[in-house]
């Protein structure tokens, strides 16, 4: 195989093979996630390359921890450990998240790198930033991370 193997092609395969092992759980997530890498190709009219793929699975993983905390909120213990099952699934296909002590040394190293002074440069350290972090760290964290650094407050 002289060319690398895709993450659209390993969730493919990956859905064939929990297909067969008669996995209904993996089998139900996996096609979830290929049916939303799908859908973003049609809509960029263009196959996705790896970029795409895991900025697809890091909303549909987003997605399954926002609805985790929504139903155990609500009681529903047996619907949040479906999420947490699917989102167990769709981070096997994920970059290794970034722990809150890296992105803290991503902020302060981007902050020192564009020169901010204050709140006022959040853009300018947020844009250079998530390049950094993107798909691999929650947006809020990095969002609230930055804001500490800045002096903003949490």
């Amino acid at each position: 195989m002289a060319q690398e193997e895709t993450l659209v092609t390993r969730i493919e395969r990956a859905t064939i093979e929990a297909m067969k092992a008669r996995d209904a759980a993996r089998t139900s997530a996996l096609r979830m996630a290929k049916a939303a890498l799908q859908n973003r190709a049609i809509e960029k009219r263009a196959p996705l390359d790896d970029g795409d793929a895991v900025q697809v699975l890091g909303t549909l993983a987003k997605q399954r921890r926002e609805a985790i905390e929504q139903f155990r909120a609500g009681g529903r213990a047996d619907l949040a450990e479906k999420e947490e099952a699917e989102l167990l699934v769709l981070q096997e296909f994920l970059p290794e998240a970034l722990s809150e002590e890296q992105v803290r040394q991503a902020v302060h190293e981007t902050v020192a790198a564009v020169g901010a002074a204050g709140s006022k440069d959040m853009g300018k350290v947020m844009s250079a930033l998530m390049p950094r972090v993107k798909g691999r760290a929650d947006g809020k964290l990095v969002n609230a991370l930055v804001r500490e650094a800045l002096g903003g407050g949490a």
